[in-house]
């Protein structure tokens, strides 16, 4: 069983389009059209995040929870949920 991760996981850009995450050396793009979760985000509710595991990220302010697979690799992963609609 793998440890727990010791690098860093950091947004680095946010832009209208989607955000850039630093996961240890590899940048990773996090399209909102590919994870809606985010769309109506705060910054600050989208740069708090844990990085537990190796291929677990966490954030908790939002209560998402992904797999890094997920985001290098969104057409594996197909299934994208509907947007919360408020009232």
């Amino acid at each position: 069983m793998p440890g727990d991760n010791t690098s860093v996981a950091e947004v680095t850009h946010v832009s209208r389009h989607g955000f850039w995450l630093l996961l240890g050396d590899e940048e990773l793009w996090v399209p909102f059209s590919e994870f809606p979760w985010f769309r109506r985000a705060t910054i600050e509710q989208i740069t708090t995040l844990e990085w537990p595991s190796r291929d677990h990220l966490y954030w908790p302010l939002l209560d998402i929870d992904l797999s890094v697979e997920s985001i290098r690799h969104p057409d594996r992963f197909p299934l994208v949920a509907a947007e919360s609609v408020g009232p």
